[in-house]
């Protein structure tokens, strides 16, 4: 009876410990981290949000918490009951201590070998076709919230917010939940010929309705697949910790070995051998026999040479489905901070995967539309029954709080006035009702030829109207007392797919050759920055009609008409003389053509419905044909003509050794013209750095009928700079750039016009030009020094010069 006593309270006296694992600076949970109670063998891990639960009927009294690259932690804990506890752990700054290495392999090298050697069988690409359902969610919090924050003037009418602060446990650090989105996707892949689709069935982003955006929350663009060599986060090219490379930029440490579900796996941890390389530190669970990836959570190191980011974690598990090993959950945290201490923002996103079918492909019609990521009709419009349906998880109570929250903040006047703010920063308009005005850095601007240039102008707004949009503008100049203008209209056909057509008339001066990504003649920037007096301008009138429809995101074809007329500037000596009449200048030149653009650019990404949008870009080139017919007569034309260009835009990642982009241009005309019509080179007079033009080169230097051309812009981010001391901590980047072009001028084309002085060909060789710079200094700064190689005599060049620019870039 005394034995059935002790063996019954034994039962019913049992220790029990749960709680959470987290970064003691971060808050951030930790996944996978060991807990054991002391003095016993009785341990378990936490899981994909940090959390843990063990019990013993042991007699014990502390718990301890091991994790790779943090401190080892004990807790004390009482005894026979049930208890919750936070725990939180230090990273530990103090490198491994050294071993002596006897005869043999480190057993890890042994481990990494045969998963990389498994990754084509591991890799779920591997499969004939696979599909799956996908569930994003993706959060936004702002962190480090100080006191003196919530008592700023300008917060007080949306001070109830705080009161959605996240502090319902001590020990975790505060956030105040922002904005929150789901998505629910069906994704579909097949290996031959190589096809993926993605149907966006359900999107929800507080406050917004918008498919574009739904259409980037979607599964295909936000995974990070471990099994390739190299990773791209933040245009940075990450060393993936199971690439083929991975032992020249890792070290590995066999740590443990244990079951996880029903698969035996091997513990790895993995840490960058050099300082402020794009690599990883963290640990992962590979499963015997198949040497497949079973979990994995790993962290940017934090001395990486990268901007605005303190840390950035991804934590995956994967599951068996069949023979095959697939992502099940991926959570991705990013800790954005502009400085040490400063107010940041948490990027949180999680997806879950399930119904999966694997190798059995649909056929390829299903696949064959070019435009690979769709968005439901309705996606945006589900109701709450049908996301509590089919969410994967359930969301919490602050992020239910977030949807009223950011519902009622945008009925608030205050909220309407940043918006217009932050607009009016970006797009350069401010909105005014039914008109935006804009944009300001036109509003004032000085020249040699102007004198102080006064511009005023603006476009109806998207509350006039979301179909069409009128816009224009009217400028005047005090020193030459002339008054110039534009006006414009374009209007959808459709936004789905995306057909706009426009007019547009504008009499104005403009530089002839100036490239499209330099800054107008008439901007601020260009007036304060100006390396040399602005004086080869030319009166234009130019009218143009234009229908642009885009089949797909990324493929765009456009046909242009344009109308122009070419004159001399009141005053200047500008001249339009033919050979048999030198000193008689003509009065205009009158041409018509019409061209046909098409621009290729695979999975370009988008934001924004309306005519402004931004392009999230792409990872693969960028391609753009134009041909432009000239016809003789056709509104008073007087020329026939073809034209040509074709232009290859592009980067490529060459860890690690940064990235190099490249622009390639080839351009040929067919016909006998005068110089305004021909292929004139885009010069550069300002201080300020263009990317497609020549840097060194004077406006209305250089004029070809035919050419080609290279640019080569190469980032090498640090990777000389980062094995200095001095500019280690600096995280100053280095900058090559190479510019060539090899053009030709047809001497039949010198019969219609004389070239005015200054202006000539490029028969007597190429041009080129190199620089070398200095980018992400204080974040924000790059400056490059330019060398002119070629055509040194020539008059007014410089051959050395300084450029700078304002750069923005993780």
């Amino acid at each position: 009876m005394v034995v059935l006593f002790l063996l019954v309270t034994n039962a019913f006296s049992q220790t029990k410990v749960s709680g959470k694992i987290l970064d003691a600076q971060t808050r951030e949970p930790l996944p996978f981290v060991g807990i054991v109670f002391k003095g016993t063998q009785t341990g378990t891990t936490s899981d994909f949000d940090g959390n843990y639960s063990l019990s013993t009927t042991n007699n014990v009294d502390s718990i301890i918490v091991s994790y790779v690259g943090y401190k080892r932690n004990s807790k004390k804990i009482a005894r026979n009951i049930s208890q919750t506890l936070t725990v939180l752990l230090e990273q530990n700054s103090i490198e491994l201590a050294a071993v002596e290495v006897r005869p043999g392999e480190n057993p890890a090298w042994r481990i990494l070998r045969k998963v990389i050697a498994h990754k084509p069988q591991n890799n779920r690409e591997k499969l004939s076709a696979y599909e799956y359902e996908t569930y994003n969610k993706l959060e936004f919090d702002l962190n480090n919230i100080s006191e003196e924050f919530k008592k700023q003037g300008m917060l007080k009418p949306i001070k109830f917010i705080f009161d959605n602060i996240d502090s319902t446990n001590k020990n975790e650090k505060p956030f105040l939940p922002l904005f929150i989105t789901e998505t629910l996707s069906d994704y579909y892949y097949k290996k031959n010929p190589k096809s993926k689709k993605e149907i966006v069935q359900g999107s929800k982003v507080s406050g917004v309705q918008n498919s574009s955006i739904s259409q980037f929350l979607g599964d295909m663009y936000l995974n990070v697949n471990v099994y390739a060599n190299n990773l791209i986060l933040f245009e940075k090219s990450f060393e993936s910790p199971v690439s083929d490379n991975g032992l020249f930029f890792y070290k590995y440490y066999l740590i443990d070995s244990m079951f996880l579900g029903n698969h035996w796996c091997y513990q790895l941890q993995f840490k960058p051998k050099r300082k402020q390389e794009y690599c990883f530190q963290g640990n992962m669970w590979i499963a015997d026999t198949t040497f497949a990836i079973k979990r994995l959570e790993m962290s940017i190191a934090p001395d990486a040479n990268i901007n605005f980011i303190k840390a950035l974690a991804v934590v995956q598990d994967y599951e068996r489905v069949d023979s095959t090993w697939m992502l099940s959950k991926d959570k991705l945290v990013i800790d954005f901070i502009p400085q040490n201490k400063a107010m940041g923002i948490y990027g949180r996103k999680t997806t879950s995967y399930k119904n999966f079918v694997i190798n059995k492909p649909r056929n390829d019609n299903f696949y064959s539309n070019l435009n690979n990521l769709q968005v439901s009709s309705n996606a945006v419009e589900q109701s709450d029954e049908y996301w509590n349906a089919v969410r994967h998880d359930t969301l919490s109570k602050n992020e239910k709080a977030i949807y009223k929250m950011v519902d009622t903040i945008q009925k608030l006047p205050v909220y309407k006035t940043w918006v217009d703010l932050v607009t009016m920063f970006v797009t350069g308009y401010k909105t005014f009702g039914y008109f935006d005005v804009g944009p300001y850095y036109n509003l004032v601007s000085f020249n040699s030829i102007e004198g102080l240039r006064g511009r005023i102008g603006g476009r109806t707004s998207t509350k006039f109207s979301k179909w069409y949009e009128l816009n224009g503008y009217v400028a005047y100049g005090v020193k030459d007392n002339q008054y110039k203008y534009s006006m414009g209209y374009k209007t959808f056909l459709s936004k789905n797919p995306r057909t706009i057509v426009g007019f547009s008339y504008k009499d104005d001066y403009e530089i002839l050759g100036q490239s499209s990504t330099s800054y107008g003649q008439d901007n601020i920037l260009s007036s304060v920055f100006r390396a040399r007096s602005l004086k080869n301008m030319t009166a234009i009138k130019r009218t143009e009609a234009y229908y642009d429809r885009e089949w797909v995101p990324g493929f765009d074809t456009k046909i242009l008409f344009t109308n122009k007329i070419f004159s001399q500037i009141l005053g200047e000596k500008y001249l339009f003389n033919t050979p048999s009449n030198r000193y008689d200048e003509r009065q205009f030149i009158n041409a018509s053509e019409v061209s046909f653009i098409t621009r290729f650019a695979y999975h370009e990404r988008f934001v924004g419905e309306d005519f402004t949008r931004v392009s999230l870009g792409t990872r693969s080139p960028i391609l753009t044909f134009q041909y432009t017919f000239g016809g003789n007569g056709i509104f008073g034309s007087e020329y026939d003509y073809h034209k040509f260009v074709f232009t290859v835009d592009d980067r490529l990642y060459l860890a690690p050794f940064g990235y190099l982009n490249y622009i390639a241009e080839g351009a040929q005309v067919i016909g006998k013209l005068p110089y305004p019509l021909l292929l004139i080179h885009p010069g550069n007079e300002t201080l300020i750095f263009d990317y497609t033009s020549y840097n060194m080169m004077n406006f209305f230097e250089f004029v070809s009928d035919r050419y080609v051309s290279l640019g080569l812009f190469h980032h090498f981010d640090g990777f000389f700079f980062n094995k200095v001391p001095l500019f280690r901590k600096l995280k100053w980047r280095e900058v090559f750039i190479a510019k060539g072009l090899l053009g030709h001028l047809n001497p039949k084309n010198l019969d219609v016009t004389v070239l005015p002085t200054g202006l000539s060909s490029l028969n007597k060789g190429p041009y080129a030009e190199v620089g070398a710079g200095i980018e992400n200094i204080f974040r924000i700064f790059r400056i490059d020094a330019y060398w002119r190689l070629t055509y040194l005599d020539n008059p007014g060049i410089s051959r050395f010069g300084i450029r700078g620019s304002l750069q923005l870039s993780f």
